[in-house]
């Protein structure tokens, strides 16, 4: 029989690896956010260098398993003298590789943007930079919004693979404790739980902003 008063006796630990999954996914996608439009300017820049340079980013990032992402910065560059902690490892991981997923994102968004709005701001005298914080962003992270949270919910649940690399996070302690009282079920079960949410309540704020900033 299953029995999950096992696990209420080690909640605390479990919240705190929900905590810091929560912390670490969060900060990546931010990260990466700014990473992303970045790379998403490059894609769209009429310099063909620029353009491949992020282009080939971009595919290889999307094209490699995560796990290999983790094990190249956290194993790899240690052999050229880079030794980076198990957590700045999964963020510098992740944040990288959400970049070139909302670069993408956000390169559809750039791409419906009529050219007409940017030479009428041009005409009013707003700068390049100008045009591009008051006019296309914001229309960007409206009509790109759900992918955006989409993405949110991938990096948390994909950031369960950053326990492989030593990182206490919320994956990490139910292997833990999974194998230490012969409950594996019982603790799987409840982490799901947990990642189910936090992903939920990601869900539910990406609903609550697209419904702010969808114009009447």
């Amino acid at each position: 029989m299953f029995d999950f008063s096992v696990v209420l006796k080690y909640s605390d630990s479990l919240l705190n690896g929900l905590w810091t999954t929560a912390w670490i996914s969060l900060l990546s996608i931010l990260i990466g956010f700014v990473l992303g439009i970045v790379l998403c300017l490059g894609r769209l820049s009429s310099h063909s260098v620029i353009q491949y340079c992020c282009r080939f980013y971009i595919s290889a990032v999307r094209g490699a398993p995560l796990l290999v992402q983790l094990a190249i910065v956290f194993y790899f560059l240690p052999y050229w003298g880079i030794n980076i902690p198990p957590i700045a490892a999964a963020i510098i991981t992740l944040s990288l590789n959400t970049a070139a997923f909302q670069a993408e994102i956000l390169r559809g968004g750039f791409q419906v943007i009529p050219n007409g709005q940017k030479e009428t701001a041009w005409s009013y005298g707003y700068s390049a930079w100008q045009c591009f914080r008051y006019i296309e962003l914001p229309q960007v992270l409206r009509n790109t919004l759900p992918s955006l949270t989409n993405e949110t919910i991938d990096i948390i649940k994909n950031s369960a693979l950053i326990s492989t690399i030593a990182v206490t996070d919320l994956m990490r302690i139910t292997q833990t404790y999974s194998s230490t009282t012969y409950r594996p079920i019982e603790f799987f079960v409840s982490a799901g739980l947990l990642y189910l949410l936090l992903t939920s309540c990601i869900s539910v704020l990406g609903r609550y902003l697209e419904a702010r900033l969808t114009p009447y």
